[in-house]
């Protein structure tokens, strides 16, 4: 069964759902984007398929949803929350921090100062829709940590094929920013969301947990 706590923020409170693993290896905390919440299903899937891997799953809703307010703040405030909260999770167990989309964005400007060992970024919004001119790709690469992209294969924020070669990218094809697939794609929902935890389990393992061991 899965623990829940409130975490206070400078703006709030924050709440932090852990669904814990037994001997873990890893703890991967990740939170939601600016217009989703962790209930997100690709979020909500990790915390089924990972405890059994003995890797700790967190989720933070930030204090905005936890206040039923449906616009993020600033990018500044975003990450002052994150801090926060990963200031009260202190563990002895390595951890991971991610997110999607804004919470994947905030996740790489702060996971190296804030002790982490990776970065988890689902659909990454590598630009706004449309305006590719406008990239976040310094963003990304400035995490500084092993980082793993898990991208849908028609995500507008930036599809796979727009990210440099020597981006660590997982594919979900046809899948959208959410990670849905259309009803028509030759692969079911089930498998596009296996394929987001698959990625990230090998990934762990071998960049995460295997360099520690190593």
């Amino acid at each position: 069964m899965p623990t829940e706590r409130l975490v206070p923020t400078a703006v709030g409170e924050a709440r932090v759902v852990t669904y814990a693993a037994r001997r873990a290896q890893v703890r991967l905390v990740l939170t939601h984007g600016a217009g989703g919440g962790v209930d997100a299903p690709d979020l909500v899937r990790l915390t089924a398929d990972l405890p059994g891997q003995r890797i700790t799953v967190a989720l933070v809703e930030m204090p905005w949803r936890v206040q039923g307010k449906k616009l993020a703040p600033r990018p500044a405030v975003i990450d002052e929350s994150y801090l926060a909260v990963l200031s009260a999770l202190r563990s002895t167990t390595p951890f991971v921090l991610g997110g999607r989309s804004a919470g994947a964005r905030s996740a790489c400007r702060i996971a190296a100062g804030a002790g982490a060992v990776g970065v988890l970024a689902l659909s990454f919004p590598l630009h706004p829709p449309g305006r590719p001119e406008k990239s976040r790709l310094e963003e990304l690469a400035g995490a500084g940590l092993p980082t793993l992209v898990v991208q849908g294969g028609n995500d507008p924020f930036g599809r796979p094929e727009e990210f440099p070669g020597d981006v660590e990218l997982a594919t979900v094809p046809f899948g959208d920013h959410s990670m849905k697939v259309p009803k028509r794609a030759p692969l079911t929902q089930d498998d596009a969301l296996a394929i987001v935890t698959e990625a990230t389990l090998e990934w762990l393992v071998r960049d995460v947990v295997g360099n520690r061991e190593a």
